[in-house]
């Protein structure tokens, strides 16, 4: 494979001073626009976990008192964002029923979006590289990989008969919507939870996962009642995912301050320098983080349901319809269970049944 490198200016990072991006490419390839920092960051974590394997375990953290617990006022287990629970309760948003319903098999027709696409040359897709196990940079080999990935490649294989026809962008929470009504991308795949909200700004996939917001904090912190246990102390979210407004809106005294940085891994950088007392965002995340990190533990019950989507632009849904019979034959033929189980959980999963709008 030859990797062609290209220096952009860098921005300013929590994880590092300098950040470089890189353009992978091979024949017809998946292209990658990557963090260096995060490179890093990853390549630390694998060589401390292959250091660990040839030495003994670390000490654990000594015991830590537990954080305040505050009185769980009624209804705390399930604290919903105050603009999120008026969007959700509209007549006519159902985030789980959004999407519109495949037309037939997922064929390129002409003039469709999708032939658009495969002229350019490739599908470009809006990712994450900083969340293990969906879309994280993989030290080893300087590829994107995960079960958002194999989403994305199975929609590329559908349109050009060749799964690696991708151009994988790298981009923050914040820069998610963005990127798709400015058509820098054609579709996001980066654990994006379908919302009222969201369903005016752009269209989504039927929803291919399932998830559900709890909290992650270090292994020596009692806090069983996840964020009811947090009041008054300072809890990490990405700027842009729909966490913050659950943090902030829950309903605790004193209140939980929330702090918002660009990637779920400056959260976990925060956590480990005791500059924040948890993460919390979706369990698939925070799994995640916590398989970087043996010295935290995830907590607390389910905060929100956190059906994820891929988003695409409202002005194509011929692709929206396209990329549903995608899902729909992933999930028939086993492709979906099969990705599930090497990323997510070895003991494998039902996919979400799809439910469509029209």
């Amino acid at each position: 494979m030859k990797r062609k490198i290209r220096a952009f200016d860098p921005p300013v990072s929590a994880r590092a001073g300098l950040i470089a991006k890189t353009a992978i490419v091979s024949g017809p390839p998946a292209r990658t626009t990557v963090s260096r920092g995060a490179a890093l960051a990853l390549a630390a974590l694998v060589l401390a976990a292959v250091a660990a394997g040839c030495a003994a375990a670390p000490a654990p953290r000594p015991a830590a008192p537990s954080p305040h617990a505050a009185a769980r006022p009624a209804g705390a287990d399930r604290a919903v964002s105050k603009s999120q629970a008026s969007a959700k309760t509209a007549a006519t948003c159902n985030p789980d029923a959004a999407s519109l319903a495949p037309a037939g098999p997922p064929v390129v027709t002409p003039g469709s979006y999708m032939a658009t696409i495969k002229k350019q040359g490739y599908l470009i897709a809006g990712v994450d590289q900083s969340t293990y196990h969906f879309g994280y940079l993989n030290p080893l080999d300087g590829q994107i990989e995960g079960f958002d990935i194999d989403m994305i490649r199975a929609v590329a294989k559908a349109i050009f008969g060749n799964a690696d026809k991708v151009e994988f962008k790298s981009i923050s929470d914040a820069q998610r919507i963005p990127a798709i009504t400015s058509g820098s991308v054609d579709i996001v795949a980066h654990t994006m939870t379908i919302t009222c909200q969201r369903l005016t700004q752009v269209d989504f996939s039927s929803v291919y996962f399932d998830a559900h917001q709890r909290v992650l904090v270090p292994d020596n912190v009692v806090a069983p009642g996840g964020l009811a246990d947090l009041g008054g102390q300072k809890v990490c979210a990405t700027t842009g995912s729909d966490s913050v407004n659950t943090i902030e809106d829950y309903p605790v005294r004193p209140k939980i301050t929330a702090v918002q940085v660009p990637f779920w891994t400056d959260c976990l950088v925060l956590l480990q320098q005791d500059q924040v007392a948890a993460i919390s965002t979706d369990d698939a995340i925070l799994y995640g983080l916590a398989a970087q990190d043996p010295f935290t533990k995830v907590v607390g019950p389910s905060l929100e349901d956190e059906p994820y989507g891929l988003a695409m632009s409202k002005q194509h849904p011929d692709f929206v319809r396209f990329v549903n019979a995608v899902l729909a034959q992933e999930e028939s033929d086993g492709a979906w269970e099969a990705s599930y189980k090497h990323w997510v959980n070895a003991a494998g999963e039902t996919p979400p049944v799809p439910r469509y709008a029209s």
